[in-house]
């Protein structure tokens, strides 16, 4: 397994070990103990799952006060997953990182929690999966809008299919305090 650092701190790149041959592929999408000493140090406790079509944007999601960290992957198609820093006083504040991930190149991100987190797929159909570290919170959930002018995010899609609520929400700046995690 290769850990690759990005630009925004605790926002990992993870490059499972695959063993490829004739009949297909093998791989482990999560090892406690391998991931662990890789320096993934999270507890996760819910999976999730989604399917979704061409255009769709889903996001850009985080719960508050319930936190989660999240590690994602692509099963099928391609996806351009984006992680901002929302953390209050972080010196990072406002900055996003984005990658593509897919069936082919098999990546993983994981988005630490105080991260909001976001992805548009770019192939036909995707199945996108994601472990998280606290439960869903529906009080909790929150969200920033996808096309914050204050964030310019260059996300490869022109019209996306988004939902009602996804549309509705504000941009970062608009925020109040008290609905953003601190930087610690």
């Amino acid at each position: 397994m290769k850990v690759i650092e990005t630009s925004l701190p605790g926002v990992l790149i993870i490059e499972p070990k695959v063993f490829d041959d004739a009949r297909g592929f093998f791989m482990e999408t999560y090892h406690e103990e391998r991931y662990r000493e890789a320096g993934v140090n999270c507890r996760f406790v819910q999976d999730n799952f989604s399917y979704s079509v061409y255009g769709t944007l889903r996001g850009l999601h985080y719960q508050y006060p319930h936190g989660q960290a999240k590690l994602v992957q692509v099963l099928i198609g391609e996806v351009f997953d984006v992680a901002i820093d929302i953390r209050r006083g972080s010196p990072t504040f406002g900055q996003w990182y984005g990658e593509y991930l897919s069936d082919k190149n098999r990546k993983q991100l994981l988005i630490p929690e105080g991260y909001a987190h976001g992805f548009c797929v770019l192939s036909d159909t995707a199945l996108f999966i994601y472990k998280c570290t606290d439960f869903y919170e529906p009080g909790s959930e929150r969200g920033i809008l996808w096309s914050d002018p204050g964030l310019g995010i260059e996300w490869p899609v022109d019209n996306p299919l988004l939902s009602e609520k996804d549309s509705d929400y504000q941009c970062l700046s608009d925020v109040p305090d008290d609905s953003l995690p601190v930087y610690a």
